[in-house]
């Protein structure tokens, strides 16, 4: 009799603890679904990227080849940025760059500026005729800076993207995707002079004879958004509306990427808001601490201090961070002399079943012989 009630209830301890295990997991679950339910982008195609680590946190259809209108201009900046060798020579502008359909500065020939003047035209007010004197001034002709952009694109490691204007203008063979546009801007992001361009809310710029033109950025986001550093909109009818847009809050930057997508501002800054107070920059080799310690044989001490010779900064959730998985492959122990950066394993990181860390496994101290006292010491003691 008190067997069989021993049993009932050893089986309804387990069936507790399946219950519990159970439950905990559907939670995870549903905090991630939580999130993952306030990701979202009514575009054809969205992809929002932390830059540092080039994850993605979030993505809709990111490798879907399509138009992406005046978001072209980051890849015209850029281009133009690393290539001009003075951006503050004045040049005059040819008839070529005048009249170009679209968004424009309405450069006149014989015109004079700048070409950081233009660049501020082409990312706050979109302008398509800025975008063509820009590229005659810096690769010659137009097809010339096309070139240079796809050769950029290529070296970025935007695969599916392909230029055939500077502005960006329906085009056969002028397409992205939102993860090749999310690289690129990345990319542009890392150069100061870009940065200060596409997060600049209002500028006065000047041409030859005197005559101010007074610009005001496009980009809502940098007027309501904490954080906002840019960087463009854009429209065509076959692209229908775009953005990209970035922040950095707590030392983090997000790059969001929507196109074709109507509500493309309010959109892009939920993406963005959810990214930032969800992720944070961790480094995990300080979260985890792998200064372990490794037991010594025959030396002066009894363990030796291991760690990795990189440190790994990655963005995680909170629940992600609590619910990584950490493998160590170490030798047993190790023998006295001992020189510091003697390899002694790996260690490796998984989120799931994504590994996302693997290194080897390094002492970090010198460890000599035992001393003569020591031995003798040792040797009085087991005698």
């Amino acid at each position: 009799m008190k067997r069989a009630k021993s049993r009932k209830i050893f089986i309804s301890f387990i069936a507790i603890i399946l219950l519990l295990g159970t439950l905990l997991s559907s939670l995870s679950l549903l905090l991630i679904n939580v999130v993952n339910a306030e990701m979202y982008t009514s575009g054809l195609a969205g992809c929002v990227l932390e830059t540092s680590s080039g994850r993605v946190l979030f993505s809709k259809n990111k490798d879907k080849k399509l138009p992406m209108a005046s978001t072209t201009k980051i890849m015209t900046a850029i281009t133009a940025i690393e290539n001009c060798d003075d951006l503050d020579e004045k040049f005059e502008i040819s008839p070529k760059a005048v009249g170009i359909e679209g968004t424009s500065l309405y450069l006149r020939k014989g015109d004079v500026f700048s070409t950081r003047d233009l660049l501020y035209a082409l990312m706050l007010i979109s302008g398509n005729d800025a975008s063509v004197a820009i590229a005659e001034h810096v690769g010659g002709s137009t097809s010339e800076f096309v070139t240079m952009m796809n050769d950029l694109a290529k070296k970025i490691g935007a695969k599916n993207t392909h230029f055939a204007n500077t502005h960006g203008l329906d085009a056969d063979g002028h397409y992205t995707t939102a993860y090749d546009l999310a690289l690129i801007t990345a990319y542009a992001l890392e150069n100061e002079t870009f940065k200060e361009i596409v997060s600049t809310k209002n500028i006065k710029i000047t041409n030859g004879e005197g005559e101010n033109r007074y610009l005001k950025n496009k980009n809502k986001l940098l007027f309501r958004l904490d954080g906002c550093i840019g960087v463009k909109t854009g429209f065509t009818n076959d692209a229908g509306r775009c953005l990209v847009s970035a922040i950095e809050r707590d030392g983090v930057r997000f790059v969001c990427v929507v196109l074709n997508c109507g509500p493309m501002f309010e959109e892009s800054e939920t993406l963005l808001n959810t990214c930032a107070n969800t992720y944070k920059l961790y480094d995990l080799t300080e979260l985890y601490d792998y200064k372990k310690l490794l037991p010594v044989r025959d030396g002066r001490k009894d363990n030796v201090k291991i760690s990795t010779n990189e440190s790994f900064i990655y963005p995680l959730s909170e629940w992600e961070k609590n619910n990584l998985k950490i493998e160590y492959n170490l030798v047993d122990h190790v023998d006295a002399p001992l020189k510091k950066g003697s390899e002694v394993g790996e260690i490796k990181i998984f989120l799931g079943k994504d590994l996302l860390f693997s290194e080897k496994v390094y002492t970090i101290e010198e460890v000599k012989p035992k001393t003569i006292f020591q031995r003798f010491k040792e040797f009085a003691g087991n005698w």
